[in-house]
């Protein structure tokens, strides 16, 4: 994946309030570690210096090149107006590369259908008859729309081709817009295997061996649907010590439509993130709070499949980090605004808007075990955001509006 191209130094300065989530000696907000009336200077892509505005105006240009100049040292200067600035959000989990949609499942389900993981087949078969060019199309589309809310990092999975070729074209295709991809072939038993004879476990072996071995090239996870309706614990399990085997790190979908082995399974394994999590016994929590594996809520699944919503604050109250995603995907939660998943967080899952805002930010990069993202502090990427808005706190308190008036990637203005 090629990096945007950034004017070699970036300062943004009148910042009214600044979201660092470094919680630095006399900040506030806690973890948010708020700064007021701040500056940000971004050299190469890289946050190079934090402080007050008023000390912005003598760094703005130390070499004495003009603003816009063709000096290799030239600098973006953008005043804030008194706006709010923010870590770009990290979007731990996304579905983007598939064919086709399931508007008409998403009706049936608004008039009583129960949802069900077999829906999934549906996407698959539109998406192994989409073309790579149609494909990269509409992930390129995707890409657009995450930026235009704030999103500077995310993951994507496979999962929608279910077979060796189709999973491997998966991989290839979204790690041209990310390097946080992650092998989903077992997502769900697909239609082809489905009237064998042991057509789950022959799956299950494909999975762990030839697809593996195809997709490896371009992935830096591994994940299993453990949930009835997909992949059982030991089928999980055969999927993700494979993976973990070949060097990639695990993920895992777990209590999305009951209690099950999702939790004590990731936990076991140290999977960086188990997600989902609606469904949690007392021993899932005490085992998530002894564990590193992040616990990510995707309250877009909820709100689109009538589900009881994830009880953030109890995994908050115990311990537990917590990251938000949207879990974009064209079946269960076509939504890829993280703006949008606070707001139901902190209306629906007992989350405030500090802990949301968290969250979705550096709660996400703890998912992907990143440190370089999630945060604004020397040394992390320049992922900003610009909200049009006095404080973080609007992000929950004006929901469905608009607020993201700019994003910056790697010190590039990406919207």
């Amino acid at each position: 994946m090629r990096p945007p191209v950034a004017a070699s130094r970036l300062l943004v300065t009148g910042i009214g309030e600044l979201v660092t989530n470094d919680p630095a000696p006399g900040r506030e907000g806690g973890p948010l570690g708020i700064v007021r009336d701040a500056a940000v200077l971004a050299e190469d892509g890289v946050i190079t210096w934090i402080g007050p505005s008023a000390d912005a105006a003598g760094i703005a240009h130390p070499t004495g090149a003009a603003e816009g100049s063709s000096h290799p040292h030239r600098i973006e200067v953008v005043d804030a107006g008194g706006r709010a600035v923010i870590p770009g959000f990290v979007d731990s989990h996304t579905h983007l590369v598939f064919g086709g949609d399931r508007a008409e499942e998403f009706a049936a389900r608004m008039a009583g259908r129960a949802y069900e993981a077999g829906g999934i087949r549906s996407t698959v078969a539109a998406t192994r008859a989409a073309t790579d060019d149609e494909l990269r199309a509409r992930l390129a589309g995707f890409v657009r729309e995450l930026h235009r809310q704030g999103t500077t990092t995310f993951e994507v999975k496979t999962g929608y081709g279910l077979s060796v070729v189709d999973e491997e074209r998966l991989a290839r295709l979204a790690r041209e817009v990310t390097d946080e991809v992650t092998f989903l072939g077992a997502h769900v038993v697909p239609a082809d295997f489905t009237e064998r004879a042991g057509g789950a476990d022959a799956y299950v072996e494909l999975v762990a061996g030839e697809m593996l071995e195809a997709c490896k090239p371009y992935v830096r996870w591994v994940d299993a649907f453990c949930e009835r309706g997909a992949f059982d614990a030991s089928q999980s399990r055969r999927v993700l010590e494979a993976g973990r085997e070949a060097g990639l790190g695990v993920r895992v979908h777990g209590n999305q439509l009951g209690e099950g082995d999702g939790v004590g399974l990731a936990v076991e394994l140290d999977a960086a993130s188990v997600d989902h999590c609606t469904y949690l016994s007392d021993a899932d929590v005490a085992a998530l709070a002894g564990s590193r594996t992040v616990a990510t809520l995707l309250p877009g699944v909820e709100f689109s499949t009538r589900h009881p919503y994830p009880d953030a604050r109890r995994l908050i109250d115990a311990g537990v980090t917590v990251a938000l995603a949207s879990d974009c995907n064209p079946g269960s939660s076509f939504t890829s605004s993280m703006p949008f998943c606070i707001a139901v967080a902190v209306r629906d899952m007992g989350m405030t808007p500090a802990e949301a805002v968290w969250a979705a930010t550096a709660g996400g990069a703890a998912a992907l075990r990143r440190t370089d993202v999630g945060a604004l502090r020397p040394g992390a990427r320049a992922d900003l955001t610009l909200l049009d808005a006095p404080s973080h706190v609007h992000l929950a308190y004006r929901p469905g509006v608009p607020l993201v008036a700019e994003t910056w990637k790697d010190g590039a203005r990406v919207a």
